[in-house]
């Protein structure tokens, strides 16, 4: 069971209850998600083998049942065990407008050993991970080749292991799910199992506990494909480490597939056994970046598709110009833009959508610099950053640096000098010329009028 309550069910409480739910839950959804969809339902009661918890509205039932199902019924089972009865009620109801969902699964009081059984496998995967619904972008693309090269040829793939990367948000885990679901679909025999390394740790000190060790080294090792999220946090655990290093070992030599996910390259994360990071360094390592304004662009259109919802493309602009280092909070913003309109109401407009960005977005505004403008100028003209603080004469290299010159004495109080040293040690005569050659194209050429006005509210969204 992997989030058993740690105590008997006939003195739970149904707070109890859903508090173990929501443990399991928060890991699964985007943290706007959570707390629009989650947060607001209150457990009610808890009587033998049913809970009843109470929603806002019958739209958030419909809404619950309907795209977090699935999810519902794994927290309740994981949970309660089998055969539990989920019952919905709505604030301010009448009694004829409860609704009683029944869920396929026995209440169960949890175990008191650690004893999984290979015959008893389940590989945690969520279905709705697929490579058919993951958005290829620059930011992403070598590790989805690798992931999709995994996915087909599970079992002797030239990637093992796989180890991928990147922060919070860019989609490493929908990415580890797609994999394993592609396994399963290249072969249904194949055991495929898919673990965060806190339930491995967790697992891990119960069967120490317990003294079932060799259940829980059997179990593991008895995987064909193991898939484990965020490495990082086995950090600082020295026995969780050595364990899994010989359960490594051991799938490895026995020509089984491995595939990791961190928020870090092998090389930083420090504090890890060297002979892991030497492991991981054997196979392919695959980043994984923030996706770039056209890859937004994709994700918002085809997330609002999902889900139903209509959206002006100024919206999806303004959207995507502001939330630019986490897909999470993008989808995130779209659904509380459905919640704002199911429960209010209320149009979509861009102050709506601003309003729902401030809530949403956890990147810490910064104040305009040189170096976001230069940002935002090279993504926006598809240039690598470094190279406009190199000699290169390039007419679209120049062109972008003239132009984050000029942003930057227009946006900034930044001395001539200081932004002439800024790109690559120039004097502030270019910088001069930069601006006035910039001016004259804005006044006499429309589109790219157009083009540096947008770049400019890109950076002032940002910057502001």
């Amino acid at each position: 069971m992997d989030m058993a309550l740690d105590y008997k069910m006939s003195t739970a409480s149904a707070s109890q209850v859903w508090d173990a739910c929501l443990r399991i839950i928060r890991n699964d959804v985007t943290v706007s998600t959570f707390e629009t969809w989650f947060v607001p339902i209150k457990p009610v009661e808890l009587q033998e083998n049913r809970i009843k918890i109470e929603l806002p509205s019958r739209f958030f039932y419909e809404w619950i049942d309907q795209k977090h199902r699935l999810l519902l019924n794994r927290a309740i089972k994981q949970t309660l065990g089998d055969e539990g009865k989920l019952e919905y009620t709505f604030i301010d109801e009448q009694p004829e407008q409860r609704l009683e969902k029944p869920i396929d699964i026995r209440i169960r009081v949890p175990e008191t050993k650690f004893q999984p059984k290979i015959s008893d496998f389940v590989s945690n995967l969520n279905a709705k991970y697929t490579f058919s619904n993951f958005i290829k972008g620059s930011g992403n693309e070598l590790a989805h080749a690798a992931g999709l090269a995994v996915g087909n040829t599970p079992i002797g793939s030239s990637f093992n292991p796989l180890f991928i990367y990147g922060g919070v948000g860019l989609g490493k885990t929908h990415l580890l799910h797609a994999i394993g679901n592609r396994a399963l679909q290249t072969n249904p025999a194949l055991k495929v199992l898919y673990t965060s390394t806190e339930e491995f740790t967790i697992k891990f000190i119960a069967a120490i506990e317990n003294d079932t060790i060799s259940d829980f080294q059997n179990y593991y090792r008895g995987v064909d494909v193991l898939i484990l999220d965020d490495i990082q946090f086995l950090i600082g655990k020295e026995k969780t480490q050595d364990h899994f290093f010989h359960s490594f070992n051991s799938l490895y030599h026995a020509g089984k597939q491995i595939i990791v996910t961190s928020d870090k390259p092998p090389k930083d994360l420090r504090g890890l056994d060297e002979r892991l990071i030497s492991r991981f360094a054997m196979g392919l390592t695959a980043d994984i970046t923030p996706p770039d304004y056209e890859t937004r662009l994709v994700i918002l259109n085809k997330k609002a598709d999902e889900i139903g919802l209509t959206v002006m493309p100024e919206i999806f602009d303004y959207i995507a110009s502001s939330i630019t280092s986490n897909i999470r909070e993008l989808e995130g913003c779209l659904l509380r833009l459905l919640a704002n309109v199911s429960l209010t109401s209320k149009e979509i407009d861009l102050a709506l959508a601003k309003r729902t960005v401030h809530e949403i977005s956890t990147t810490k505004k910064t104040t305009i610099s040189v170096d976001l403008i230069t940002k935002v100028v090279c993504e926006a003209l598809k240039i690598d950053e470094n190279k406009v603080r190199d000699k290169t004469r390039k007419s679209e290299i120049t062109l972008a640096r003239q132009l984050a010159m000029y942003l930057s004495k227009e946006l900034t109080r930044n001395s001539l000098k200081n932004i002439g040293l800024y790109f690559g040690g120039r004097d502030h005569s270019t910088v001069i010329h930069a601006c006035s050659l910039i001016a004259r194209m804005i006044e006499v050429d429309g589109r790219f009028r157009d083009q540096v006005s947008k770049i400019k509210s890109q950076i002032e969204t940002v910057g502001y």
